[in-house]
């Protein structure tokens, strides 16, 4: 493709950073601006000569500005093929004089529905005109550059700094890509808007957008590249967090990091301070506490091995007791909604450690999606945002929980909520003593979680495994009672478990056998 000369812009946006700068560079190279409403008149008050799209048209805008840029003498100066004869006569027997620049953002639709807008109101924020042009440049990428990013002007400046007033082809090539991406993403959001308003939980097509915010050094792997994409979910975590310190984020880190701060957003910090450790996307301990820096130090002594090189998520803000605890051993990443200066002096010691700070912990409660991709296609489902309710607890044998037995059941079941399934989590006293993550049999999981419990015993000192005394959780149903019999073996004394097994009835029988307690939350929690 030729380089291409750029006579006139048309620019209109509701985005104006760095518009006048633009537009003031734009005009030491004699380029005519024409423009509409607010961007005129920004420009005009710059001291910049505008023509009004009015002007050109030999329309007035319409309808409340809906009707303005929809006009052959737009649409024909963006689409016309410059080196086919016949469009070039057809602009000269209509007068359509050709647009060599389009420099067009949209309403703000997202922005405007995270603000709580009405119906009508986010109706009238759907942009008509600026994508229509917008199209329109892009699929006429030869002749025309189209810049929908303010982040793209000083790219254009240089260009045609370079070139004498000119774009070059590949440079119009990108930008008219990122032009439909950005068009994609619009309609996308619009659709999946209206399909919310009507309720619709699966709407027969969907749209998935994203704006990148990384590029990241490879994937899981070494050998496979990677991205991280925010949405527009204003969800308080991974995407909304400051880096305050560190080297760049893995994939891997940001996809553990996303797991240790939504599961330890699960616990009120006006109740408890709560700690969770994570490695490959699984925690390794979980402790509540009466300060940060005690239930770190009961997270940590769940599994010590497991906790080096791990994820570590607060749900308070970081002070320096628990800094200080934390920098002991080799931590990848810090995640909390705050830190004090004095945390943030301790951590900046270890140069490569990341800390994340959020700003607030994310609702556990709110509704959102999760997707996966399988080959060919996506699943799709609402997030697990059901927390256990403690007046729909059934208590399945003969014996009842204690209060404290109670307690460490309904905070076991949430953890194990955030734990591969098949899962089984022990604890006692506030804090996870034993996890058993992944496994294809829950019988495994309970052996897991219970040799686990033994190894930390023995690392503690400890004469006995604090499996002994404690409590413990099944994400789902026991199948048989083998499962429920290693969990006494390994010296729990009460279970919380969906129940729903054909064997229901065995498994409670083995429990009062066992003089178990055993209650069932009627809820499942696989996480695959």
């Amino acid at each position: 493709m030729p380089t291409r000369k750029i006579r006139r812009a048309l620019l209109s946006v509701s985005d104006k950073t760095g518009l006048v700068e633009f537009a003031q560079a734009l005009a030491k190279y004699d380029v005519t601006l024409v423009s509409t409403g607010g961007t005129a008149r920004a420009l005009r008050e710059a001291g910049l000569d505008v023509v009004d799209v009015a002007e050109v048209t030999g329309s007035p805008e319409m309808m409340d500005g809906r009707v303005k840029t929809l006009h052959p003498k737009i649409h024909g100066g963006l689409l016309a093929m410059r080196d086919n004869a016949e469009h070039v006569a057809a602009m000269g027997t209509h007068g359509i004089p050709p647009i060599d620049l389009l420099v067009v953002n949209l309403y703000p639709f997202e922005a405007t529905v995270a603000a709580g807008a009405d119906f009508g109101t986010a109706i009238e924020n759907i942009d008509i005109g600026g994508p229509a042009m917008i199209r329109a440049a892009a699929k006429n990428h030869d002749g025309v550059a189209v810049v929908v990013d303010p982040d793209d002007y000083a790219q254009v400046l240089e260009e045609i700094a370079t070139h004498e007033g000119c774009t070059t082809g590949g440079t119009r090539r990108h930008l008219a890509a990122k032009a439909f991406a950005h068009t994609g993403a619009y309609d996308g959001a619009i659709a999946t808007w209206f399909a919310d308003q009507l309720g619709v939980t699966a709407p027969h097509k969907r749209v998935f957008s994203g704006t990148r915010a990384a590029k990241l050094r490879y994937g899981e792997n070494p050998h496979q590249w990677a991205a991280f994409y925010k949405t527009a979910e204003q969800r308080p975590g991974i995407a909304t967090a400051e880096q305050v310190q560190g080297k760049e984020l893995s994939f891997n880190n940001l996809n553990d990091t996303d797991a240790a701060f939504e599961l330890v957003a699960e616990f009120d910090p006006n109740s408890s301070a709560a700690v969770a450790i994570i490695k490959h996307a699984n925690p390794c301990g979980v402790a509540l506490g009466p300060t940060l820096a005690e239930a770190y130090a009961k997270a940590f002594a769940c599994d010590s091995v497991s906790a080096f090189g791990g994820i570590v998520a607060l749900n308070g803000t970081l002070d320096a007791e628990a800094a200080d605890e934390i920098v002991k051993i080799f931590t990848e990443v810090i995640i909390a909604p705050d830190a004090t200066e004095a945390a943030k002096e301790i951590i900046a010691a270890k140069k490569n450690l990341r800390l994340l700070l959020t700003g607030a912990l994310p609702d556990p409660r709110a509704d959102g999606i999760t997707v996966r991709s399988l080959a060919g296609g996506l699943l799709v489902q609402s997030r697990d945002n059901q927390l256990v309710d403690q007046d729909a607890l059934k208590v399945v044998t003969k014996r009842k929980p204690s209060e404290q037995e109670l307690a460490d059941l309904v905070f076991a079941f949430t953890v194990a909520k955030h734990v591969k399934s098949n899962t089984i989590v022990y604890a006692k006293d506030g804090a996870t003593v034993g996890i058993g993550a992944g496994q294809m049999s829950r019988v495994d999981s309970a052996r897991i979680a219970a040799r686990k419990a033994q190894d930390a015993a023995g690392t503690l000192g400890l004469g006995k495994p604090l499996t002994i005394g404690s409590v413990a959780a099944s994400d789902a149903f026991f199948p048989f009672a083998d499962g429920l019999q290693v969990v006494a073996e390994a010296g729990a004394t009460a279970v919380i478990q969906p129940g729903g097994s054909m064997r229901d009835d065995e498994v409670i029988a083995a429990a009062d056998d066992a003089d178990l307690a055993m209650i069932f939350t009627g809820m499942r929690h696989f996480r695959h």
